[in-house]
């Protein structure tokens, strides 16, 4: 029946799978499900000392010695949502921790986020790589049509990074949270599967031998090929 009302596109309503325990390989390194008996201790010697990336992290961290992380670690890897992968450099050393959450495969939504990362890996090429990988993945495999990305409106790196890896800026939603005790206004961005297609080019060409130089220097940014740069 027609009632002349304006409605939505028609979807295929076929859900999305679940995240699962999948190893992604890329030039600079992989990512790999959470295994706390491999990781635990390679990811205590990433992060020890580096108390400030836990800090927009909303309910954990930093940990004050080894054992306590390592409880609360196997205790994350038994979580479906969310669903919790390992960053591995070229050496299969865990270097980080990157989750799926907010997972719902019926709406075939899903978010990226607790990333928290050794300083030795922020702003390399395995970082970005590792978004290339999980973005892959979430098109191409599991069936997602909405990527979300959700951050501290207060944590300007994350809302550049999203940007720079082609999430788009949706809003604010004010007073969103109470983490560790403060108010949390959480920033919003998403990429659609429709988009996907574009993104995925950008970060091929980025990712690409060709785009560096003997030094390891970038010949061009993602920001700019993602419209970023000002």
């Amino acid at each position: 029946m027609d009632l002349k009302q304006p409605v939505g596109p028609p979807v295929d309503p076929t859900p999305a799978q679940p995240p699962a325990p999948v190893t992604l390989t890329g030039r600079f390194g992989s990512v790999a499900k959470l295994d706390p008996a491999r990781d635990a201790a390679d990811l205590w010697r990433a992060f020890k000392g580096h108390n400030d990336i836990w800090t927009y992290i909303s309910r954990h961290g930093p940990f004050a010695d080894e054992p306590s992380f390592a409880a609360w670690l196997a205790e994350r890897a038994t979580s479906s949502d969310p669903y919790t992968y390992t960053v591995r450099d070229q050496d299969v050393r865990a270097r980080g921790l990157v989750s799926f959450l907010e997972i719902r495969p019926a709406a075939r939504v899903i978010e990226v986020g607790f990333i928290v990362l050794s300083p030795t890996v922020q702003r390399t090429p395995l970082a970005t790589e590792t978004q290339y990988l999980l973005a892959r993945y979430v098109f191409e495999t599991l069936g997602y049509r909405r990527y979300e990305w959700k951050c501290d409106a207060l944590s300007a790196p994350s809302r550049r990074a999203a940007l720079r890896f082609g999430f788009v800026f949706e809003g604010i939603f004010r007073q969103h949270m109470i983490t560790k005790g403060r108010n949390r206004d959480t920033a919003y961005f998403s990429m659609l599967d429709r988009e996907w297609p574009v993104r995925k080019a950008n970060f091929e060409r980025w990712l690409a031998k060709k785009n560096f130089d003997a030094e390891g220097r970038q010949r061009i940014s993602l920001s700019t090929l993602n419209g970023q740069d000002a």
